[in-house]
């Protein structure tokens, strides 16, 4: 190999260490502070993304996959690592791979100690993190086409997420709230292939990274990001999607006797009284309910239907696409689609290549008016993203 010269950014005047990282050609150096900083090669490193593997009080093991530690909150709010007392920050030497808990993982791993919670870190070289996600939100079994559209959106989506957050020391959770990324389990050699087939490969508009979300499936049709945030974005638009009968939750029922109906919007500080009756009160340009009006021998409240799935998404409210049924016990939700609807549905994304479509069909369907850049995440790794900097938590 030839000569190499690492070029990086210090976040804070504090002593640091070299922590070499195999199979990425890049090197972390792990600042034993509050800050990080990543080092790359001249030439042009892969970007890296910051995975928030692990937030919480309880002790949770961390270190390499065949010798992890535990990790626990010791007095004063410093780690104990297998016992012993470090500061509040601890990066565990070595190449890797990692085991957080029961997720294997590439790259490098920071522990930190912070308001009486463990934060643990991954930072993870972005076309692994992009082949892991790909495993984690898409059957591998699935069209190669398919899997290839969820890539880019997955790799777009953490950009655009790093990109919000530089003053923070994460990019992404590693669970749904995010993208689902459950490490190296998840990987497989058709993961590994879409990563690989559409490496760099972005989706932009007016020349920044897009809010790529998917979701399950749309149950007929997408909605716009206005209808569930609020926040109107040109390229998540309604967009009519077919051929999603495959899905396992295209259909839906799921009833509610009517005194643990009450007992859930009570919950919410929704006070009504006796339960006598629901209706819908407005409905979103794609369909779904936008506010839910529920008539108590009290009062009457009305519910917004993003709120509504909220509380009820857990035991069985899979969208807020549905009509509403009064059954003698209480009420009956018969509705369609999975997830909050917006962006592209990965069923649809499915059925779309199963009828010979490109991915770059698929994304400019479920994706309108956003560009397909090929070197992308390169250029946007140029501008300095926040997986270059140290942030807070």
């Amino acid at each position: 190999m030839g000569s190499k010269r690492s070029v990086f950014t210090i976040a804070s005047r504090v002593p640091l260490r070299w922590v070499p990282l195999a199979g990425v050609g890049l090197t972390l150096v792990a600042l034993l502070g509050c800050g990080t900083a990543i080092a790359r090669d001249e030439g042009g490193g892969e970007p890296w993304v910051r995975v928030l593997l692990y937030e919480g009080s309880d002790p949770v093991r961390v270190g390499s996959v065949r010798s992890p530690v535990e990790v626990r909150l010791g007095p004063g709010g410093v780690l104990l690592v297998d016992g012993t007392p470090r500061a509040r920050e601890w990066v565990p030497d070595g190449p890797g791979p990692w085991r957080v808990g029961s997720r294997n993982v590439h790259g490098g791993i920071i522990v930190r100690a912070r308001d009486g919670r463990i934060r643990v870190l991954n930072r993870v070289a972005l076309e692994d993190y992009v082949a892991s996600t790909v495993g984690g939100e898409m059957s591998s079994s699935w069209p190669t086409e398919a899997l290839r559209a969820q890539a880019v959106a997955t790799r777009t989506y953490v950009l655009h997420e790093a990109a919000k957050r530089k003053s923070r020391s994460w990019d992404v959770r590693a669970t749904a709230v995010s993208q689902v990324y459950r490490g190296i389990e998840a990987e497989t050699p058709q993961t590994r292939a879409a990563a690989r087939s559409t490496v760099g490969e972005i989706l932009v508009h007016d020349g920044q990274p897009i809010l790529a979300v998917f979701h399950s499936t749309a149950g007929g049709r997408t909605a716009t990001a206005a209808e569930v945030w609020g926040r109107d974005l040109p390229y998540l638009r309604v967009v009519e999607v077919e051929d999603e009968d495959d899905a396992p939750h295209t259909y839906w029922r799921v009833e509610f006797e009517r005194e643990a109906l009450r007992g859930l919007v009570e919950s919410a500080g929704l006070s009504s009284g006796v339960l006598e009756g629901l209706s819908v009160v407005g409905r979103t340009a794609s369909g779904r309910v936008e506010r839910l009006r529920v008539r108590g021998a009290a009062e009457d409240v009305e519910v917004e239907g993003a709120r509504l799935r909220s509380l009820l998404g857990g035991i069985g409210l899979r969208s807020t696409l549905f009509e509403i049924r009064q059954t003698e016990r209480g009420f009956a939700f018969v509705g369609s689609g999975h997830g909050h609807g917006v962006g592209m549905s990965q069923w649809g994304a499915r059925a779309m290549a199963r009828r010979g479509a490109s991915y770059q069909r698929i994304l400019a369907r479920f994706y309108s008016g956003a560009r397909l850049d090929k070197r992308g995440a390169r250029r946007v790794a140029a501008r300095g993203p926040a997986s270059t900097g140290g942030g807070r938590d």
